[in-house]
């Protein structure tokens, strides 16, 4: 094998301004055209990566160097499977042009605004009139609803609120300030907004099989084994979707091994379902919440400083701070979320008596343990405290399994190193880890088509141990549409690469734990094959890094 050269340590790159423009020209057009669904922002997006191909191909040779070199791979990458996810999206929108076939009306309205195209009020009014027209006919589809379009019906749903939110920004520009459009267009501007509304409420109710009102739907979009494997080649990983499902039930099984290990230490036998309901009675009083945060915040920097595993700049412990999530976003985020600023969740007075005992049972003090080293430090607190200085620039190239690997990663070594003090810790750190196995499995699983929604939320119950409204909460923020699909994968995934990137370059002798966790957060985000090649001074081109087998399948 070719050896590259080992990544010097200069942080400057030749690249760093291209891509800075780059992300900026992208984010401009975004701004733009900032409905999804408008064609022209495709378009635009797709002409601005292929410009910037051309010109990252015909200036920057392949022969660049160090840090130079490294940009210069990522860059291209990233372009190059951009425009793959652009293809695979595009298709994704095409089928749901049946169901809106109003969408494209809309969006010219407010994009002509945009471009300060000439409005004249009685053509608008009439555009309106006929789009309210186009909407009423397909709403008069759902009275006889094809269930197998179900994912599809839910996702056009929830382009129609969209939609509304683009109109209603179109309507407010002009209302009021051209006396004339506001006598043409006010009353076939509401009859649209109306139309719009009652098409989403029958879309969901009659097509999807869900009340409007009812919080506990939970749908979600089924990509498919192209988009996933798409996806798997844009994080540089060379893993087909179901060796991903088999990692993950490889891992739920080791921790059910070692749940049972720390269910005979409580002495509960092999039972270590009884080991989870155990710890979870063991929670603080309300109220108490977050000085146990607090406390379990400053033991996670003590360990990390005994055991010199990375360092942690004065600023970072001093700047992070906390909030509570209010009762209905618990709903969705029914654990904490974190960076500077960790977010507990915990029972308020608004909650049902179920409720409450649910989310002091899901946050006691042992599961808890791992959540706040996992959102705070060495976990996303510390993560993005250093990416914003170091190496900035390279955020375009992120992934989830940089992102919640690395936080994961930590959540194993601390395992390894001692830090659980009790087969009670055990079974809370387990938990997490139980969770981020299956998490997995019934993601991608839901994504090939194979497991419904509801199916996700059981297999949370039973093969983890959650309470039934905190697996629905997990469930729904899997699905939501807020993250990317192999987003819930990536936690174990991606700890599983950092792990397998410190066995070989650690347990080599090659550095320090200090010196890799340093160097890793210093070079900034990209997927971890690539890391891995620049730190060992590997070959960094995309077949080579999709070569990587950090984890067994059998």
């Amino acid at each position: 094998m070719n050896v590259v050269e080992p990544l010097e340590q200069d942080e400057s790159s030749r690249l760093r301004e291209p891509i800075e423009e780059y992300s900026a020209d992208a984010a401009a057009i975004g701004r733009l055209f900032p409905n999804e669904l408008s064609k022209a922002r495709r378009k635009r997006l797709s002409e601005l990566r292929r410009s910037w191909l051309e010109r990252i191909q015909r200036d920057q040779p392949h022969e660049l160097t160090g840090n130079d070199g490294v940009d210069r791979g990522l860059f291209e990458h990233y372009l190059l499977n951009e425009d793959r996810r652009s293809e695979i999206e595009s298709a994704a929108y095409a089928k749901l042009e049946p169901w809106l076939p109003f969408a494209d009306g809309i969006i010219e309205l407010d994009e002509a605004r945009r471009k300060f195209g000439v409005m004249e009020p009685r053509e608008a009014a009439k555009r309106l009139d006929d789009l309210a027209a186009s909407v009423r006919k397909a709403t008069e589809r759902c009275a006889s609803p094809d269930h197998a379009a179900q994912h599809e019906a839910y996702r056009s749903a929830e382009a129609v609120g969209k939609l509304r939110g683009t109109l209603k920004e179109w309507f407010e520009f002009y209302d009021g300030y051209h006396p004339a459009f506001t006598w043409w267009a006010s009353s076939p501007y509401r009859a649209l907004d109306e139309a719009l509304e009652q098409y989403a409420k029958e879309l969901k109710e009659k097509v999807v099989g869900h009340s409007s009102e009812d919080d506990g739907a939970i749908v979600g979009n089924p990509v498919g084994r192209d988009a996933l494997i798409a996806e798997l080649r844009s994080s540089l990983i060379g893993y087909t979707p179901e060796e991903l499902v088999a990692i993950g039930e490889r891992e739920a099984e080791w921790c059910e091994v070692e749940m049972k290990r720390a269910a005979r230490e409580l002495g509960l036998g092999d039972d270590w379902r009884k080991a989870v309901e155990l710890v979870k009675g063991m929670h603080v009083e309300p109220g108490e919440q977050p000085k146990l945060v607090r406390d379990l915040a400053v033991e996670a920097i003590e360990f990390l400083e005994t055991h010199d595993l990375v360092t942690v700049p004065e600023l970072a412990k001093e700047t992070w701070r906390m909030a509570m999530m209010p009762a209905e976003k618990q709903k969705v985020n029914p654990f904490f979320l974190g960076g500077e600023q960790i977010i507990v969740s915990y029972p308020t007075l608004g909650m049902s008596h179920a409720e409450k005992l649910m989310s002091l049972r899901g946050n006691n003090a042992h599961f808890s343990r791992a959540t706040v080293q996992h959102e705070l430090i060495p976990g996303h607190h510390l993560q993005f405290f250093m990416l914003q200085r170091h190496r900035p620039y390279r955020k375009l190239f992120g992934t989830p399994f940089w992102i919640e690997g690395w936080a994961l990663y930590w959540e194993m070594l601390l395992w390894e190193l001692g830090f659980p003090r009790g087969p009670e810790d055990r079974v809370g750190m387990l938990f997490w880890r139980m969770h981020r196995a299956v998490r997995i499995i019934f993601s991608i699983r839901f994504h090939l088509g194979q497991i419904s929604s509801e199916e996700c939320v059981a297999m949370l119950v039973d093969r983890v141990g959650h309470e039934p409204a905190n697996a629905e909460g997990e469930v729904r923020r899997s699905f939501g549409g807020a993250y990317p699909p192999l987003y819930q994968a990536a936690y174990m995934v991606g700890g599983l690469q950092f792990r397998a990137l410190s066995s070989e370059i650690v347990g080599a002798g090659r550095m320090s734990y200090r010196r890799l966790h340093d160097e890793i957060l210093k070079q900034n985000q990209m997927p971890v094959g690539m890391l891995r090649a620049v730190l060992r001074g590997l070959p960094r081109d995309a077949e080579s890094i999709l070569a990587w087998r950090f984890a067994d399948t059998a």
